[in-house]
């Protein structure tokens, strides 16, 4: 029986001469595998809507833990923009392979939603840094490494706050500060709304960009300190933004 269902695509992997293989992350059943016969074909009418980063409604013969068949799709968001852009591009992989990763941890619709909207601002011209910035945030406690923004990590004061240790794992009053790097404590309420943020109602952003910055190093040193997460994308989208 064939159902609909929404989701984006994550990965191809070429089949035969003219077939591919899907991964799509589906709000529905999280990421599945879609087998699509005929889809690498100039011609086929699967083509364009089973490529990597499209966003799709697909229906498909859906098979539970082996590959579904792809029936017909129609896209909904193509994200133009971003495929054509290699610095977008690199922070969309990236972000796709993050995601990948907290769905080994949690399969929360909140998770589908907070990822197509991100990449749906990204597309619409919005700060790729802050807008992956909020994500990674919010991503966290998926991770099971959620910040400690309410008081220092060592001790429990709330008072005296130092700074924000991406070392330590959060705040560092004045009793527990050994010279750690000093973080503008501002950055503290930026976070929190980092956090609480609906990322499909942003609609405009004027942070300054050295407090972009500064945030984006915080939560880079946070993410490989904390996380235990090693991705190739995250050190080639590193390389691209330098460039």
């Amino acid at each position: 029986m064939v159902e609909s269902v929404e989701g984006i695509v994550l990965k191809e992997t070429p089949y035969g001469d003219t077939s591919k293989i899907i991964n799509v992350y589906t709000k529905k059943y999280g990421i599945i595998g879609i087998m699509c016969k005929g889809a690498m074909s100039v011609k086929s009418s699967l083509r364009a809507g089973t490529m990597k980063l499209t966003l799709s409604n697909l229906q498909i013969f859906y098979k539970k833990d082996k590959l579904s068949i792809l029936n017909s799709v129609d896209i909904i968001n193509p994200f133009k923009n971003i495929k054509g852009d290699i610095l977008l591009m690199s922070y969309a992989a990236y972000l796709s392979d993050l995601i990948s990763q907290v769905l080994k941890q949690s399969t929360e619709d909140v998770i589908y939603d907070d990822f197509i909207s991100a990449l749906e601002k990204i597309e619409s011209g919005l700060d790729p840094i802050v807008i992956t910035n909020i994500l990674e945030v919010k991503l966290l406690d998926y991770l099971g490494v959620g910040l400690n923004l309410v008081s220092c990590v060592v001790c429990g004061n709330k008072k005296e706050i130092v700074t924000l240790s991406s070392e330590k794992g959060g705040l560092l009053c004045k009793n527990c500060y050994h010279g750690e790097r000093i973080v503008p404590i501002s950055l503290v309420k930026i976070l929190n709304m980092y956090y609480l943020v609906d990322i499909k109602s942003i609609n405009k952003l004027s942070l300054k960009k050295d407090i972009i910055n500064e945030i984006n190093h915080f939560l880079e040193s946070f993410y490989d300190d904390y996380t235990g997460l090693y991705l190739k994308s995250k050190d080639f989208l590193k390389t691209i933004a330098k460039l």
